[in-house]
């Protein structure tokens, strides 16, 4: 068994319970003893009884001690430890010249040997904890004496090298001593602690650069991985496993930073040796772990603190790192060995060379683990360090690809003003050119290569499948930009990868078809506004574009997507072609128009349903583009109005869109006023009353029909057609009698609505008589308002606000009382 305080201890610790526990035995069975004594004088006399009962005192609570006893004794020790250690380092450090070399010699070794012999009869005498307060005791005293040693012999020799020194004694002085039969347990992580520092200290005495004091932090790292591998006591472990992280980090640090700033061949070959090393002691780890795993992750295992020669002492060895662990020290292990390779191969390439030489040594990295026989956690962290390394490649890669999507946005500024010499001047009108960016589509085309011939997972084939996709979009995307071809010849490139994009979309796979489809997307747009640049570029390349995407908008699948497309780029074509043959923004609004035209008529006959309503917000969106470009020409804006009206109209006749009915009235009652408005017509009744009186006498045929109908379909458009324009008419109007008539009408048209209960004439006419009592009455209540005091306003506000006020105050407290009666009622 395993004994944590030891055998001694522990009796000590047992037999001061079971003292506790007779005490309160003891005091139970009196207070016993008096509750039988007390009912026996009940039975004779009760009252009595009870009053002495209740007179008697309680008995004393047993106080249970607020910190345990190995706690106390814990603490204890090592303040006292703590306390005796600086009492010798005062008299080292201050009472050292007082004395002889006599003296001093036999007080400090007196004092040490004793400090360090004292363990051994206390742990006979089973006082363990004891013991291991005076080994720190001796321990801190053998330091003392090597500081001694210095002062007294060795005080002209330098100090770093005598501190190197006496940490490699100590080291070795402390490690023996904690082998010793006793077995303590703090020598060993202390010795350990000391062998942190020798080598460093060495090459920091010999004045040396900083490849050899990177190297030797990695030995050291190495060294005590192997401890930590080999040792399975956990202090002991846990110890090195901290120096190991420690010192390791440090060194590969030092070893990176001296790989990024190597500007030779040979500098570059020693800073990839110390990373090789420090990758060499990762893997060595990992393959231990990852070799010694019985199905069960050890990396957290318990602290045995057996001692050899015990019971515990032929338990299997320690099993090595867990699986988590394993894994992770692979991945930094590869990342290393990528770094070391590739440090060494930097300074005899070009600079824009570097990346792809470090992508690369990632690639072979993979390629080799996968040859060989290794441990699944080697085999699986390599990857992921290839991986990783293919993704900061990808990384440096994306300011090329982004330059190239996003640059060409530049020439909307600038439509028409010239086409460029290259295509990467097509691109870079407002972005600069990314450094180093001709080896960018070699690194693309290699990881897509990568992507899709190494995932052989079945689960994992369709994504790589779709990222080499894209990997392969980008190649093609950058190459014309990187190469520096001609302008025309881009554009070309650009087609070619928009029409293959679209030719994959027909796959079956719907994440693949999604992908396809985007990827033309993109590239037609990065196309169309490289092509502004030119007039003949913008023609062809936007006829193109319409071309294409009108052919693949034939397959059901992609409908959806390109046919829209399609009407965007044929909206964008119309408006560059009236702006080729210099016609006025009003004229070009007709050529858009054949747009929503060609949608009205398209969409029915799409056999894909998920491709109708795209294909109509298409149109009509090409509608409002025509109306936004006609808005500045009133006579033909009537015109744009009654063709959009016409189009809504056609589309209404399909049983599934009649509602668009009333966006083609809405239409063209817009289009007759404004053809009104651009006649200067003054009598717009003469023209709407023709229009208002057959749409009334409609309107109530319709109702008789059905009578569930609404007044706003029967009536509305009739009544609005004549009391809207009226309406304009008589707010310019000087005159009395338009507003007189019209108010009358719209008098006449709210009792009508008031009396049948019709919500649209009633709306309608109500609105329009107030409105026309406004304008009438307007200029008395300009003049009453300038009468008035300029306080009056505000005061007459605020009474207003005050009633408001005072009505909702009244309502909440009614809501109370209502409240507080049906709480009575319950």
């Amino acid at each position: 068994m395993n004994h944590l305080p030891p055998p001694a201890e522990e009796l000590r610790l047992l037999d001061a319970e079971l003292r506790q526990l007779d005490a309160r035995r003891d005091q139970l069975l009196a207070r016993r003893a008096w509750l039988v004594a007390t009912l026996q004088q009940a039975r004779q006399q009760p009252q009595q009884a009870w009053a002495q009962a209740r007179t008697q005192p309680p008995p004393v609570a047993w106080s249970r001690p607020d910190a345990a006893a190995p706690s106390v004794q814990n603490v204890l020790l090592v303040l006292g430890g703590v306390l005796l250690t600086l009492a010798a380092a005062v008299f080292t450090l201050v009472s050292w010249g007082h004395m002889g070399i006599t003296g001093r010699a036999l007080v400090l070794g007196a004092v040490t040997l004793a400090a360090l012999a004292g363990p051994a009869l206390l742990l006979k005498r089973g006082l363990r904890s004891t013991a291991e307060s005076v080994a720190g005791l001796g321990l801190a005293l053998t330091v003392l004496d090597a500081y001694a040693l210095h002062e007294a012999a060795f005080a002209g020799t330098d100090g770093t090298g005598y501190a190197a020194a006496a940490a490699a004694v100590l080291a070795v002085i402390w490690s023996a001593y904690g082998l010793l039969p006793a077995a303590l347990r703090l020598p060993l992580p202390c010795a350990l602690v000391a062998g942190q520092f020798p080598l460093l200290l060495w090459a920091l005495s010999a004045d040396a650069g900083p490849y050899v004091i990177s190297a030797a932090l990695l030995m050291t790292a190495g060294l005590d991985t192997v401890v930590a591998l080999r040792v399975r006591t956990g202090s002991v472990r846990i110890t090195a496993m901290v120096g190991a992280y420690s010192t390791g980090s440090l060194g590969v640090l030092t070893a990176g930073w001296l790989s990024l700033a190597a500007d030779t061949p040979s500098a570059a070959a020693r800073a990839g040796a110390l990373l090789l090393l420090a990758a060499t002691i990762a893997v060595g780890a990992t393959w231990r772990g990852a070799g010694s795993l019985s199905g069960s992750d050890s990396g957290s295992g318990s602290d045995s603190c057996t001692a050899p020669g015990s019971a515990s002492s032929t338990a299997a060895p320690w099993q090595g790192p867990g699986e988590k662990h394993a894994l992770g020290l692979a991945i930094v292990s590869g990342l290393l060995a990528v770094g070391a390779f590739g440090a060494t191969a930097r300074p005899w390439l070009p600079e824009m060379w570097t990346v792809p030489a470090y992508l690369v040594c990632g690639i072979v990295l993979s390629a080799a683990v996968r040859a060989g026989r290794l441990p699944d956690a080697v085999r699986l962290g390599s990857a992921w360090a290839s991986g990783a390394v293919q993704a900061l490649a990808l990384l440096w890669a994306l300011p090329v690809v982004a330059v190239v999507v996003l640059g060409p946005a530049g020439w909307i500024g600038r439509v028409w003003s010239g086409a460029p010499s290259d295509a990467r001047a097509a691109v870079t009108v407002e972005a600069p050119w990314p450094p180093d960016a001709a080896a960018v589509p070699v690194v693309l085309l290699a990881v897509a290569a990568v992507v899709a011939l190494v995932s052989r997972a079945e689960q994992w084939r369709a994504r790589a499948r779709i990222g080499a996709l894209g990997l392969v979009w980008a190649t093609a995307l950058t190459l014309p930009a990187v190469t520096g071809i001609p302008y025309v010849a881009g554009m070309v490139v650009l087609g070619v990868v928009t029409a293959a994009a679209l030719y994959a979309g027909r796959a079956t796979v719907s994440a693949a078809r999604l992908t396809a489809l985007l990827l033309s997307l993109t590239t037609s747009v990065s196309l169309a506004l490289a092509s502004l640049a030119s007039q003949t570029a913008t023609l062809v390349v936007l006829s193109v574009l319409t071309a294409l995407f009108a052919s693949a908008s034939w397959r059901t699948s992609l409908a959806s997507v390109t046919a829209p497309a399609a009407l965007v780029y044929a909206a964008a074509l119309a408006s560059a072609t009236g702006a080729a043959v210099d016609w006025p923004p009003a004229r070009t609004a007709l050529l858009v128009l054949a747009v929503p035209v060609a949608a009205a008529l398209l969409a029915p006959r799409l056999g894909a349903q998920r491709a109708t309503v795209p294909v109509e917000a298409a149109g009509a969106a090409a509608g409002l583009l025509a109306v936004g470009l006609a808005v500045i020409d009133p006579p033909l804006l009537a015109l744009v109005l009654a063709s959009c009206g016409v189009i809504a109209a056609g589309t209404a006749l399909r049983p599934d869109r009649r509602p668009v009915g009333y966006a083609a009235t809405a239409l063209f009652v817009l289009a007759a006023w404004v053809r009104l408005a651009a006649w200067e017509v003054g009598t717009p009744e003469a023209y709407t009353l023709p229009v208002t009186v057959p749409a009334l006498l409609v309107g109530a045929l319709r109702t008789r029909r059905d009578p569930q109908v609404s007044s706003w379909t029967a009536y509305g458009p009739g009544l609005a057609a004549t009391l809207l324009p009226s309406l304009v008419a008589a707010w310019g109007d000087p005159h009395w009698t338009r507003p007189l008539l019209l108010g009358t009408a719209a008098l006449l048209v709210t009792l009508l609505g008031a009396r049948h209960r019709l919500q649209a004439p009633l709306v309608l006419g109500g609105s329009v008589l107030a409105l026309v009592t406004l304008h009438e009455l307007a200029p008395y209540v300009v003049q009453v308002t300038g009468a008035l005091p300029r306080w009056a306003p505000p005061a007459l506000a605020g009474l207003l606000l005050l009633a408001l006020g005072a009505t909702y105050e009244q309502r909440i407290r009614d809501v109370r009382r209502v409240r507080e009666v049906l709480g009575r009622m319950n």
